[in-house]
């Protein structure tokens, strides 16, 4: 019997979310949907820790084939964060990974 692979996506602060940004669950899924429309195809294996700064903060922490990237920062400035405002964060972390995996 093996051990399963570790999740990709891990939240970290959860506890700082609003109750509208849907749940560290939601952060993840966005991730995952973000980085399989962008990423999947090349084939590149990652893993991100996204940090909750605030209700209306994010920061990840991003690894691709082995390699760290430079952090990414995410904030809305007039509300907490949302689920379009997480799709937005996610499609960012996507577009990170996709730069890196093509270099």
């Amino acid at each position: 019997m093996s051990a399963s692979a570790p999740a990709p996506c891990r939240v970290v602060g959860a506890e700082k979310l609003s109750g509208e940004s849907g749940g560290p669950g939601a952060i993840c899924a966005a991730v995952q949907r973000a980085v399989a429309a962008q990423v999947q195809a090349q084939g590149v294996r990652y893993s991100a820790e996204i940090r909750v700064l605030s209700r209306s903060a994010l920061a990840a922490e991003l690894q691709t084939n082995g390699r760290k990237l430079p952090e990414l920062r995410f904030s809305v400035q007039d509300r907490n964060l949302n689920p379009l405002a997480i799709g937005h964060f996610a499609d960012s972390i996507a577009g990170a990974l996709a730069e890196a995996g093509g270099q």
